[in-house]
């Protein structure tokens, strides 16, 4: 996987207890700012994940999943960590899922674009968007 983020209503900065509560799963995410939808061409995707518990402004033909994570800014260490800890169960959950599909064959997971989206590495962000892998 090649998954990007972008959020609808970015943040002007990733917040001090995000970079902590990931750095206590030893991933380092000062690299990280917050982007727009503007910033990425969602059309080059093969599955878009939503967490933002809004629909997404634009119709595209991609598949697109909701994830309800909860937001977590103005809230406790605790809450931070339990969304962390949601995240990365629902990506590895997604991995076994298209690992599953991959290896069985199985075309119900080819994208609308006709292709399969296939894992190849893990990064998590509020929103996790599955790029196409090149042809």
């Amino acid at each position: 996987m090649e998954p990007a983020s972008a959020g609808l209503s970015p943040a002007a900065i990733v917040q001090p207890l995000t970079k902590q509560v990931m750095q206590a799963k030893n991933i380092n995410i000062d690299d990280q700012y917050p982007k727009g939808l503007s910033s990425i061409d969602l059309f080059s995707f093969d599955l878009i994940i939503n967490m933002s518990g809004a629909k997404l402004p634009v119709s595209i033909p991609v598949e697109l999943r909701d994830w309800p994570v909860e937001d977590p800014i103005g809230r406790s260490e605790a809450v931070y960590c339990a969304v962390r800890d949601k995240i990365e169960h629902l990506v590895m959950t997604l991995i076994l899922e298209l690992r599953r599909q991959s290896s069985d064959g199985d075309h119900s997971s080819k994208t609308a674009h006709g292709r399969r989206a296939v894992p190849r590495k893990n990064k998590r962000g509020p929103e996790e968007l599955i790029p196409p892998k090149p042809r």
